[in-house]
Formats: structure tokens, sequence, C-alpha cells
């Protein structure tokens, strides 16, 4: 009989940083972001699960000045000065053509067959587990003691043409990361109850 081993619950201090006491970020601090915790952090988010192990999301960290202001042309006029104080925002997108890498990626089973045939369909499987990744992005960030502010406020097809032109990718969200200021964090919003959007069947 194989023994279950069960994985130890997170202690109410891991849970307040990635959970109650986080809080998206709308200013920041001067402190660089580093190219060692930007690896750090993408290789702790492929680590979460996508279906059939496909990680469509691909991640472009804009950091330099020049890179800022041709990010912030193309973000609503709320979160340019976002992007331009960031230390880093990641523009996540998704490969459309995730599944040419899957005879890698899930090498027991033909699964590019399974999105090849469809553009639909691999749209669809690149968009949601994408969203995941984004994620899993930002609680691998808070882990790694960065604060997070996700945006959508964009104009996708500027963002795609300005940063993914001659790609297969496409923009799903963009995201600051770096030490957050408490300006601009209002107290915390309501959030739904379990029996108002849940139910055990």
């Amino acid at each position: 009989m194989t023994e279950t081993m069960m994985a130890p619950a997170l202690d109410a201090t891991a849970l307040d940083t990635l959970f109650l006491e986080a809080r998206t970020r709308y200013a920041w601090a001067p402190t660089p972001v580093d190219d060692a915790t930007l690896h750090t952090l993408y290789d702790l988010v492929k680590m979460g699960p996508t279906s059939a192990n496909c990680s469509p999301a691909r991640f472009l960290f804009v950091r330099t000045d020049e890179a800022r202001e041709r990010l912030a042309a193309r973000v609503s006029s709320s979160n340019a000065p976002k992007v331009r104080s960031a230390p880093v925002t990641a523009i996540i997108g998704y490969d459309t053509r995730f599944y040419d890498r899957l005879p890698e990626l899930f090498p027991h089973a033909d699964a590019r067959s399974w999105f090849a045939h469809s553009p639909a369909v691999a749209q669809e499987t690149a968009f949601r587990n994408s969203s995941l990744q984004a994620g899993y992005f930002i609680l691998a960030a808070r882990s790694l003691g960065l604060d997070a502010g996700p945006m959508s406020g964009f104009d996708k097809a500027g963002v795609d043409a300005e940063f993914w032109a001659g790609t297969t990718v496409e923009t799903n969200l963009i995201c600051s990361i770096g030490h957050g200021t408490d300006e601009g964090v209002f107290p915390r919003l309501p959030r739904l109850a379990f029996d108002e959007v849940a139910r055990i069947l």
C-alpha cells in the first residue's frame, strides 16, 4: 500500500503574505527588481499546473525607461503613471500555437493533435491557462516579498503590435511588480460570502 503524504498547511504569516494582508499596489518605491529575482519568479510560476502541461503564458518584463514609455503609451491614462513608476511591469501574453511545444511538454500522448485542428479550441485553452499562470505570477511575486499591481486597462491590439509583432503571442494582461507604497490604497473592499457564490453538492 502506498503511503499518502499530506502537505502541511501554510502558517498564518504565509497566508497573510499571499492573501489576507496583500493589496494591489498603485504606486511604487524606486527599489529595482534584478534579473535574478525575475528568473526566480518565473521558476516558481512555471511549476503551477496547466492543462496537459501546455504552459501557454509568455512574459515580457518591461524595465527600461524606453520600454516603459512604449507601454505607457498603450495603456489607459490612469494606468500610465503606474507603468512609468513601477520597477517592472510584466506583459503576460499567451502563445496561440502553444501546442507546438506539447511533444516536449506532454510527451506521453499526442497532445498536439488535441489543439492543432481548431484555432478556436487553441485560443480558448491558451487564454484560460495563461490566466491561471497570471494568478500564479501574482502569488509567486508576493511569496518573494514583492507587491503586484495587475491591470487590464490597455489597448490590446496596440500592445500586441508594439511588443509581440511577428509572433503568435497575444496579450492577456499586464502586471506591475516591485515594492509598493501605500499611496492610493483605499480600505479593503467587501468580498462575497461563501453562500452567495458557492454550493456544496
